[in-house]
């Protein structure tokens, strides 16, 4: 597995491809993603996202246009791609993929797992690819998902802690917004994040 990523907008927005046996994943393409996704894959077959907020998904209508490739997102997140709520002047479409929950996906050979840790946003989920996590706004480096924005949920985030506690393997987590980091690390600053909720 290959893994490409680059960080897009004002908010740093990380954009993964996901290279396995010649096909690409892209993930979470951002603001002005496109160009750049487009330069680096040769066979995609679909684009995967954490959740639904605009700097996670604003290029995903025009490269399902352009590639001719599914959506994949949270099915309570898929209101976000459909219609700009934040008032951004996001490009909204439909989704072809609503993913409930914790759910398995075989994608082209490729085996795709979504982990349901919703609270940063009411579908907000992490991809699980072989011996990697891509954890969107859920978990970063030191740090968690604010939960101050519509439609976040104080309570969920911390039912989602408890739940990434219970994770008995290591792997490494890349996130929607800064550094890579590990599982095991994140979970010893969860007992933290949980006196900050």
């Amino acid at each position: 597995m290959d893994i490409k990523y680059r960080a897009f907008g004002t908010y740093q927005t990380n954009c993964y491809i996901v290279s396995i046996n010649g096909k690409e994943l892209i993930i979470d393409p951002g603001v002005g993603a496109t160009k750049w996704v487009k330069k680096n894959v040769t066979n995609p077959v679909a684009l995967l996202n954490t959740h639904g907020h605009f700097d996670h998904i604003w290029s995903d209508c025009e490269l399902k246009k352009e590639l001719n490739i599914p959506i994949y997102i949270p099915k309570n997140d898929v209101f976000m791609l459909e219609e700009d709520v934040f008032n951004q002047s996001q490009p909204t479409c439909k989704a072809n993929i609503l993913v409930d929950g914790d759910e398995e996906f075989n994608i082209d050979g490729i085996k795709v797992k979504y982990i349901f840790f919703p609270g940063h946003t009411p579908g907000c989920s992490v991809i699980e690819i072989e011996d990697s996590w891509f954890s969107g706004d859920f978990i970063f480096e030191n740090s968690i998902g604010r939960v101050d924005f519509p439609y976040s949920n104080p309570k969920e985030m911390k039912k989602s802690l408890e739940k990434f506690l219970e994770i008995k393997y290591d792997k490494k987590v890349y996130t929607g917004h800064g550094n890579p980091t590990t599982i095991k690390k994140e979970q010893k600053n969860v007992p933290y994040w949980f006196d900050c909720l």
